[in-house]
């Protein structure tokens, strides 16, 4: 039986663009898992309601029910031990919850703040309203105040330079090949690439040539996802 994910959607049902469904979704084809990846979008709280969890992803596998992200991942090892591992033993978990931190507290708020307007833009219309006027509320300004490509690209350069430090010694954060602390890492990026062109990195930084490894990795899965510029009508350049 297929894992069942409630999955973030945007203008267009195969538009999936959340950062922590992307962590799910990643890790499940790290394992080599099918999932259906259900669209739900943000004003659709009653579809949770049997979670007691109001926000995505929320993984349902026979009769458990995992949400939160991080959690998904630690089950998916769990409950499948004979797939690759992701987190590996408790001191290699202990460092992928320090990468959760770091994409969460150092590398989200930069990128907001480089695509806010093409995000809003993405985003089902039913949903807008709910989104500007939580993410106002949480930012203490209002989107547009908020919504500075020049200056979020310059935070990003700085918060990148340890994974820049990583990357040298090794193609993937967590070595030869790509496990927690990437798919962790990376989903920012196909936050980023779901909803917008803006160019986050330079082609010369070897964070754009780990973008383009993890692009590739598990066959191709985030280099196949639907991008808004492949919506037609929907990208507003």
């Amino acid at each position: 039986m297929a894992l069942v994910m409630y999955d973030l959607c945007g203008i267009d049902e195969s538009l999936r663009f959340s950062p922590f469904c992307w962590r799910a979704k990643l890790a499940i084809a790290h394992k080599g898992l099918e999932v259906e990846a259900r669209p739900w979008c943000f004003t659709e709280k009653e579809k949770l309601e049997f979670t007691d969890h109001d926000k995505v992803p929320v993984l349902i596998d026979g009769d458990e029910v995992i949400t939160d992200s991080f959690e998904i991942l630690r089950y998916l090892d769990r409950a499948y031990p004979e797939a690759p591992t992701l987190l590996g033993g408790p001191l290699a978990e202990s460092r992928a919850r320090f990468f959760k931190h770091y994409s969460e507290r150092a590398l989200q708020l930069p990128i907001l703040r480089t695509i806010v307007m093409d995000l809003m833009n993405a985003i089902h219309p039913k949903d807008r309203d709910y989104f500007r006027t939580t993410r106002e509320k949480r930012l203490g300004m209002t989107l547009e105040q908020f919504h500075s490509p020049a200056k979020g690209l310059s935070q990003l350069d700085s918060a990148l330079e340890p994974l820049r430090g990583q990357l040298s010694g090794s193609d993937f954060i967590d070595g030869d090949a790509p496990g927690a602390a990437d798919y962790l890492v990376f989903a920012n990026f196909m936050w980023a690439r779901s909803v917008s062109t803006a160019d986050l990195v330079s082609n010369a930084d070897p964070v754009y040539a780990w973008i383009e490894r993890m692009l590739d990795a598990n066959g191709g899965v985030g280099r196949n996802a639907v991008r808004i510029c492949d919506i037609e009508g929907a990208y507003r350049a």
